[in-house]
């Protein structure tokens, strides 16, 4: 078997004969037939190689009735059409800005950079979630409004991203300038202490009093980065609304306060800014589906969709929404790896796992957690403790040394071949056995995301019309195929 590691190098291609190309509609009429059309590129992730995302040279194409019939079956249907999907990716962090512009050497950094956001050379991550302020990585405790205990602010006259030009904006505007459909939303850990309830920006609630303040607070951030040139593409009003830490930023702001805060002060403040971000509400696992479904019901016209993490729940709770609120959007918005899973082989598939999952419920995004943590999964704010959790990838403050981790090679399957406005469209599922997910991109071609759950080796037999495309997969196997269709000519 043939292999190339995708590392820094360009792409080379596994040649099926090719027809000529008749436009795809990208909501194609139901009962259309289509044909595969070539190249066929493979690759595929297994334990022997690490689970990089390695290009395999070896999957054919037969016409039906000719191919091997021992395997798993996935069969694609292009006519039958879901979410449109925004991307995928992670978090600027103030921990991970850090490390990435100031640890890294600039021919790291640049390498890094073109790694993560370029679709040629890289894997072509379009989705950042960007912290408004300190989350628990980050090297101190802040806001773009902090006063001295017992003062305030409230006509915001302090109100500065001054903190974010240092690391985090410059990134941001790399990233920008190599993938153009980047897509941003931005998340608050905490609002100014002297808005809230405990006068600090640990534990509390935002007072009423000031949530107009607050809607204008949001406003200003992002007004202030748009004249960095970076638009927000959405936000949420709080990461992890029924979570209040004890040792880093946060904010309890249950569904009522969270539907009151929209009403009174987020929605009101973009009216008079002229702003229209998308607001994605809840933010949060999906073990409280009752949350997103009370403030849905109370303000369904003031907000655009349901933005969800992974750490508690089942996934299914983000079609249940979804079922009830079919015009309200679906967003998966974090999953962080870590120590409490062990590496490889459990974590790698767990991501791909979830990343399928999320996928298949409708999310139009997969994100993880921090773009980068260094060796002892920091930095993290003061009086944190230890931190368990897992980069994209490692930089080592002692050396200077970068590491990607399996988080990178895990969300490249889904990045690297998945288009801006890519539709999901109907692919086989089935669990303990084997699961998919398949995209169709608008330049006609599919990203078709095949796991091969057993533990033995198996041939994956992907058919569209009267094609098949025959994959050998090991066990525990992850395969990436992108190819184009076209209409079948009759």
């Amino acid at each position: 078997m043939k292999m190339t590691k995708l590392l820094s190098a360009g792409l080379t291609t596994m040649l099926v004969a090719c027809a000529p190309t008749v436009p795809v509609d990208p909501h194609p009429e139901p009962n259309k037939e289509f044909d595969i059309q070539g190249p066929v590129l493979v690759y595929m992730s297994t334990v022997d190689e690490a689970y990089l995302f390695t290009q395999v040279e070896d999957g054919e194409l037969y016409l039906k009735g000719e191919a091997p019939s021992t395997g798993f079956d996935v069969q694609i249907d292009p006519n039958k059409t879901f979410q449109t999907i925004s991307g995928s990716g992670a978090s600027f962090t103030d921990s991970s800005a850090y490390l990435i512009n100031q640890v890294l050497s600039k021919e790291d950094k640049d390498e890094l950079m073109i790694k993560l956001f370029d679709k040629e050379v890289g894997i072509g991550l379009s989705f950042i979630r960007q912290p408004m302020g300190a989350s628990d990585f980050a090297r101190d405790f802040y806001t773009y409004n902090d006063m001295p205990k017992g003062q305030t602010d409230e006509t915001l006259q302090s109100f500065s991203i001054d903190h974010d030009r240092v690391d985090i904006i410059p990134l941001l505007q790399e990233a920008l300038s190599i993938n153009p459909d980047i897509k941003i939303m931005a998340s608050p850990w905490s609002a100014p202490g002297w808005m809230k309830t405990t006068d600090a920006l640990i534990g509390g609630q935002l007072k009423p009093q000031y949530y107009p303040v607050y809607g204008e607070y949001f406003a200003k951030f992002i007004q202030a980065y748009k004249e960095e040139g970076i638009d927000i593409f959405a936000i949420t009003p709080q990461n992890e609304p029924l979570y209040v830490p004890v040792h880093y930023s946060g904010l309890g702001m249950n569904a009522s306060q969270q539907t009151q805060f929209i009403k009174n002060g987020l929605v009101p403040a973009f009216k008079d800014a002229g702003l229209e971000p998308k607001i994605l509400i809840y933010d949060h696992n999906w073990d409280r589906k009752d949350y997103p479904l009370d403030v849905l019901k109370a303000i369904p016209e003031l907000v655009d969709g349901v933005a969800w993490h992974v750490y508690g729940g089942n996934v299914s709770a983000m079609s249940d929404v979804k079922r009830e609120f079919p015009d309200h959007d679906v967003y998966f918005t974090e999953a962080s790896g870590g120590e409490w899973v062990p590496p490889f082989e459990q974590a790698f598939l767990g991501a791909i796992k979830t990343g399928i999952d999320v996928f298949r419920n409708h999310s139009k995004t997969y994100v993880m957690w921090n773009f980068a943590l260094d060796e002892n999964n920091g930095p993290v704010v003061p009086g944190f403790g230890r931190s368990t959790v897992r980069g994209m990838v490692t930089v080592n403050q002692q050396t200077g040394e970068l590491t990607y981790n399996l988080d990178y090679y895990a969300l490249a399957h889904f990045s690297k071949f998945t288009q801006t406005n890519a539709i999901r469209i109907d692919s086989s599922k089935a669990e303990g056995n084997f699961t998919s997910v398949a995209f169709l991109n608008p330049d006609n071609s599919i990203n078709l995301v095949v796991y091969n759950m057993a533990n033995q080796a198996r041939n994956a037999l992907i058919h569209l019309n009267n094609q098949t495309i025959v994959v050998p997969m090991q066990g525990k196997a992850v395969a990436t195929l992108t190819f184009k269709i076209v209409e079948s000519v009759k």
